[in-house]
């Protein structure tokens, strides 16, 4: 969340923000409700005091009067801090509440905009493919080749379910090899991260585990939720936590499932493998000072390109739009890949990468220790190396060939084992 007195200080931009992000928050409610705390907290600090003096007066000697008076004074002073701390205790739930409905700024480049049609391309990289045939798409690829059964996944878990099988599961396999190589050589600390968390991570992190609009799977009773990215798991490793200044930055990559309900997300974009409610993913994370988070920022983004760019496969940057950013997230870049069979030929989201500043670790209470001696807020970042379906997608569609195979990219047989997926006989 963002710091109570910088919203005070600077209302008009953080209503322009929210305004900007399309969001729905209160702002003027956040800073009448600082400044009520304010209020009842300096009121509660001087009957406290008057308490504790009259603690004190009781002690020495005292005329009958004067003690029975001290003692109704006291009754008084107990019952008027009662009320003072219930109330106080209201505004600052009140407070946290509605402070956590304002989004994180945006950064001044990012481009303002209401969804996803708005980003801004920054680089291209590749040529769209081309086929002098009828291509097909990755459903009927996966289907013909016998390496992708959607119509098993809903008849045993439901839509949006799938199983892959024979070299399908090599292909996961070998893309998420292949990704955390180039991680760790790039000294990125590598985890297999738990798939549930608590609930109170993920309001940290930013998810909502919650509610109609909410696109997290909770575990009823349990407290706990299946987490929707690594991201969550990886931000709350070092949750209360002061970290030692000479020991940022941390680049953490973690492996994991994830479950999103994806509520709503409906139609053709959906597709397949596109929009599923199971999926295997890579995740990069970073914790480090706040005046180098821009800078770790575009080595995550390089980071992402070089990955795809071993994969051969065309893609584009976008800068997202303020919209389309999501409440946690400074800046955002999406790493766009070239998908032939999505509506005869279009860009589709593979990764993203966002700087969330201290929004996050204020939430989650992580900080370092500065060298004057004072605790400050981490700045936290996270960027996707691989969403396995996605990539998937990206490789069936993109290296198919006119007899209905599809080889694979040279940076990814050593991993698989085999340089093309045939039909079988």
């Amino acid at each position: 969340m963002l710091d109570y007195r910088f919203i005070l200080d600077n209302l008009p931009a953080v209503k322009k923000n929210i305004a900007d992000r399309y969001m729905n928050a209160d702002a003027d409610r956040v800073a009448a409700l600082f400044n009520r705390r304010t209020e009842l907290t300096t009121e509660l600090q001087g009957f406290q005091q008057r308490r504790n003096a009259n603690a004190a007066a009781m002690k020495g000697k005292l005329e009958a009067a004067e003690r029975t008076r001290l003692i109704e004074e006291g009754k008084q002073l107990k019952e008027r801090i009662s009320v003072l701390e219930g109330e106080l205790a209201k505004t600052e739930a009140a407070l946290d509440a509605e402070a956590r409905r304002i989004p994180n700024m945006a950064h001044p480049d990012a481009p303002v905009g209401k969804e996803d049609k708005d980003n801004l391309e920054v680089k291209r990289v590749g040529t769209p493919q081309k086929f002098d045939y009828e291509s097909a798409d990755h459903v009927k690829l996966g289907q013909d080749l016998d390496i992708i059964d959607f119509d098993s996944g809903t008849k045993v878990a439901g839509t949006k379910f799938y199983y892959l099988k024979n070299e399908g599961v090599f292909l996961e396999l070998g893309l998420v090899r292949y990704a955390l190589d180039i991680l760790q050589r790039k000294g990125f600390t590598l985890f297999i991260t738990p798939d549930i968390a608590k609930e109170e991570i993920l309001e940290g992190i930013g998810f909502n585990p919650r509610g109609t609009e909410s696109n997290v799977y909770t575990l009823e009773e349990e407290g706990t939720c299946l987490v929707g990215t690594a991201e969550i798991t990886l931000g709350g490793y070092y949750a209360n936590t002061i970290l030692p200044k000479e020991g940022l930055p941390l680049r953490m990559a973690g492996l994991s499932h994830c479950f999103r309900r994806e509520a709503g997300a409906a139609g053709q974009f959906s597709k397949g493998l596109y929009r599923v409610h199971q999926f295997t993913k890579v995740e990069m994370f970073v914790y480090c000072l706040p005046e180098e988070s821009d800078r770790f920022h575009a080595e995550l983004r390089s980071i992402e390109e070089e990955i795809f760019s071993g994969l051969e496969i065309p893609f584009r940057v976008v800068d997202t739009c303020t919209g389309d950013l999501g409440a946690p997230a400074y800046r955002k870049w999406d790493l766009e890949a070239w998908m032939p069979g999505r509506n005869g030929g279009e860009w589709g989201e593979v990764t993203s990468t966002s700087n969330c500043t201290d929004y996050q670790a204020r939430r989650l209470n992580i900080k370092y220790k500065e060298n004057d001696g004072k605790n400050r807020f981490v700045h936290m970042l996270n960027g996707t190396a691989i969403a396995v379906s996605r990539a998937i997608i990206a490789i069936l569609e993109n290296f198919q060939q006119a007899d209905g195979s599809v080889r694979l990219p040279k940076a990814l047989v050593p991993y698989c084992g085999f340089e093309e997926i045939r039909r079988k006989s």
